[in-house]
């Protein structure tokens, strides 16, 4: 090895360093900020992280997409599509990932492909706030299951790929599966 790489490796090591330990330095050794979903309902999203504090609103769908962007002890401080904020229990969430279609400038409808490419053929249309289940994402492509419910009841379920910049509930350059 030479001399230069080893004045290099040292930097690089260093630089990768920060994402450990903030990782490791939450309660639970996740990364934040993280989807997730809501496990069961209803569930209480509270003021503050503890039972002491009051009830802002309460959940009544179960496998709602939200964001954990705080953690404190077996509390979660959660974002949901809105933008609301509020403190739920560790044990009210799913480590499941879910999103929703984003809004497109004068887009109604965004077609849901049968590969994961731009030019292959539409499988299903879903509109701007229509949820969807990730089931995987990679390469700037989620795989997605969109679920019709226009009764309160399935009536059909279409499966397919969005790009991940049509998607809140995924992070950009995110891969999963």
């Amino acid at each position: 090895m030479s001399f230069r790489a080893l004045r290099v490796l040292p930097a690089i090591i260093l630089a990768l360093v920060p994402a450990a330990v903030a990782a490791a330095e939450t309660p639970s050794g996740l990364p934040l900020p993280r989807f997730v979903t809501t496990r069961s309902t209803p569930i209480n999203v509270r003021v503050g992280p503890g039972t002491k504090y009051d009830v802002s609103w309460i959940y009544k769908v179960a496998g709602t997409p939200v964001e954990i962007i705080q953690e404190f002890d077996v509390w979660r401080k959660i974002r949901d599509v809105d933008g609301s904020e509020g403190w739920v229990h560790q044990n009210m969430l799913s480590g499941n990932r879910a999103g929703y279609v984003l809004p497109e400038a004068n887009v109604e409808r965004i077609g849901l492909r049968v590969a994961a490419n731009a030019d292959a053929g539409i499988s299903a249309w879903v509109g701007p706030g229509f949820p969807v289940k990730i089931q995987a994402c990679e390469a700037g492509w989620c795989a997605v299951l969109a679920v019709d419910h226009p009764d309160g009841r399935p009536t059909a379920t279409y499966s397919g790929y969005l790009p991940e910049g049509d998607l809140w509930g995924v992070y950009r350059g995110e891969s999963f599966d």
